[in-house]
């Protein structure tokens, strides 16, 4: 078992391609729901705000 762990001498640059490989692949896992988590928060934001602006309008149509 040692044997396979050390790759016949190449266990420098054999393990930290995994480490390397198993990164990237969380991390193109993780980033949309990342992403998206973001943009949902912004839009609910925008929308807010969009609101908001509309309902001050409306009022300030009816005081006139």
């Amino acid at each position: 078992m040692a044997h396979w762990f050390a790759m016949g001498g190449y266990a420098v640059y054999v393990w930290p391609a995994y480490a390397v490989f198993f990164i990237v692949l969380a991390w193109d896992w993780f980033a949309p729901a990342l992403r998206r988590r973001r943009l949902t928060r912004e839009l609910r934001g925008r929308l807010a705000r969009e609101r908001t602006r509309n309902a001050r309008a409306a009022r300030a149509e009816v005081s006139t």
